[in-house]
């Protein structure tokens, strides 16, 4: 059985759950009715930083908000996928339209609706808060928390099983 650095240094397209994954899965309200989220910051870079390494960054989300389309648009994901209750049918359309096989994707997921993507990208991952059904099924679960960093420890990890870290990191030092 392949090591998740080796699964991960295959991997072509980091497709990512929202709430719970990017967020940390509460629901915030306005009083006039308008749902917030909060995003971290350091998720982002590294979703710039692993699509700069080649790696293409998709969304797929059961709800369908104009926040999520934005933030995908700030951080130049252009795979977004909103409203699809069935993760699995969702990911493996991806993977026809882009050409790339399912065994070189990652999927981050947090709870059950994520379990049949989870279970058939060839990098499961479920984040250190998800429903613990997740924890027994993913090749890797982060040690940090959906919407507090778990996507930035993804990121780190396929750009350092794919040699990518140091190069990533190197315009950080040159000052």
């Amino acid at each position: 059985m392949d090591t998740v650095m080796q699964k991960a240094a295959h991997i072509r397209l980091l497709a990512l759950d929202v709430d719970g994954v990017l967020t940390d899965g509460r629901l915030y309200f306005a009083e006039d009715g308008q749902e917030l989220k909060t995003f971290d910051t350091q998720d982002g870079h590294g979703i710039k930083l692993l699509q700069q390494s080649g790696v293409a960054c998709a969304i797929i989300t059961g709800r369908n908000t104009k926040l999520v389309a934005r933030r995908a648009g700030n951080l130049g994901i252009g795979h977004l996928l909103q409203g699809r209750e069935d993760k699995l049918v969702a990911l493996r359309e991806l993977a026809g339209e882009l050409g790339i096989a399912l065994e070189h994707i990652a999927y981050v997921g947090d709870d059950w609706p994520d379990l049949p993507a989870i279970r058939a990208a060839g990098l499961g991952v479920a984040v250190a808060n998800a429903h613990s059904e997740l924890h027994t099924h993913a090749d890797y679960v982060t040690h940090l928390s959906g919407g507090r960093g778990a996507v930035r420890e993804v990121c780190d990890l396929l750009l350092k099983a794919q040699g990518n870290y140091a190069h990533a990191l190197a315009p950080y030092l040159e000052h």
